[in-house]
């Protein structure tokens, strides 16, 4: 695997950003910089090898230091939302920045994904390392968290995390890459396969926070157990589909234990053949189908983003937690650690579906 380190930027008060590049003997480049641990570029070959680049995102610092959804950051300390940024602990209630409505979002106004992390030497790939302070962003613990990113010649980008608290705490990690499978400023995902290895999934309230039901996919636009269209049924008048203006929600998938990798999900692009397999030990993942993009924001390529043009995957412990006793626990204790690991396999298909 190659490594190369340069510098990107001076965030706006005046913090050095770094840039590195994993690249493998396959053609494969990643990009990442130490500015929310953000993927700013994953490029690989189509069917053709035609190389391109399959995450939004955009060309400078001072763009992601803007306002923007997320694009490729490590998203904590809690990934997705809680419920009227509040959560109790052994009693004690906390506080959290109300950054989407009344809910808090993605570890609040300033999360991770707004944070300038250290790389730290690594023989597995690029480390980033960030302490999150006791009470940053309303939440418990001096909590030490490790990202470490790995791409191997088979064309797999492994994301490990790991995290160890002073204080007990709750997290829920994920990276929130928006992909483009026919490439980065291409048009529309909506032609694009998807597979979810999903019998059930969490419906939301109004405001996107899980209800606390869990309902199966069968007979509703939520069931990608076999692979179909991401736009077949996006326009759907089924509740679900209305509340989250097309996919938002979590979906509980189909594992034999709580720790093994399993697949999560299968996406792939006719066009280009290219394929993606996504693997993780979590037991959740949040797929997201761009419905906030807004033609607001221009990308990497120069052209503007509007709705649908790229989709998260975005493996995780389910939204709410905290407040849901009956979800998976996202509790850390001291002595004990946050550990979670995701693939991002990347392939081609050698027939057009």
């Amino acid at each position: 695997m190659g490594f190369i380190k340069r510098p990107y930027g001076i965030t706006s008060d005046g913090v050095q950003v770094d840039e590195v590049t994993l690249t493998n003997a396959s053609s494969m480049e990643v990009k990442i910089i130490t500015y929310g641990g953000i993927v700013t570029s994953i490029r690989t070959p189509d069917r053709n090898g035609e190389i391109a680049n399959v995450v939004l995102g955009f060309s400078s610092l001072q763009d992601y230091e803007n306002p923007h959804p997320y694009f490729g950051a490590v998203a904590g300390r809690y990934a997705n939302r809680i419920a009227k940024a509040k959560f109790i602990l052994d009693g004690k209630t906390y506080t959290l920045a109300q950054n989407n409505g009344e809910n808090s979002l993605h570890g609040g106004t300033k999360g991770l994904d707004r944070r300038v992390w250290t790389v730290e030497e690594s023989t597995a790939g690029l480390a980033l390392t960030y302490l999150s302070p006791d009470g940053e962003e309303g939440f418990p613990g001096n909590l030490v968290i490790k990202v470490v990113y790995s791409l191997n010649d088979e064309n797999a980008l492994q994301i490990d995390y790991t995290a160890t608290t002073d204080t007990p705490t709750i997290i829920n990690l994920t990276n929130h890459s928006y992909f483009n499978l026919a490439g980065e400023g291409s048009g529309s995902i909506e032609n694009h396969h998807l597979m979810l290895n999903a019998d059930t999934y969490l419906p939301v309230d109004a405001s996107l926070i899980p209800t606390g039901e869990i309902a199966p996919v069968m007979g509703t636009p939520f069931d990608f157990l076999i692979a179909k269209a991401v736009g077949a049924e996006i326009r759907s008048s089924h509740p679900q589909m209305v509340i989250g203006h097309g996919y938002d929600h979590n979906f509980i998938l189909n594992r034999a234990d709580n720790q093994s990798l399993v697949l999560a999900a299968q996406l792939s692009e006719p066009k280009s053949g290219r394929v993606l397999d996504v693997l993780t030990t979590e037991p959740g993942i949040q797929f997201y189908s761009g419905n906030f993009l807004t033609g607001e924001l221009i990308g990497s390529s120069r052209n503007i983003y509007r709705q649908s043009d790229g989709l998260c995957l975005e493996t995780q412990h389910f939204p709410d937690s905290p407040n849901q006793p009956h979800f998976p626990s996202t509790e850390l204790r001291p002595g004990n650690i946050y550990q979670s690991t995701t693939i991002f396999k990347f392939s081609v298909s050698q027939t057009e579906a």
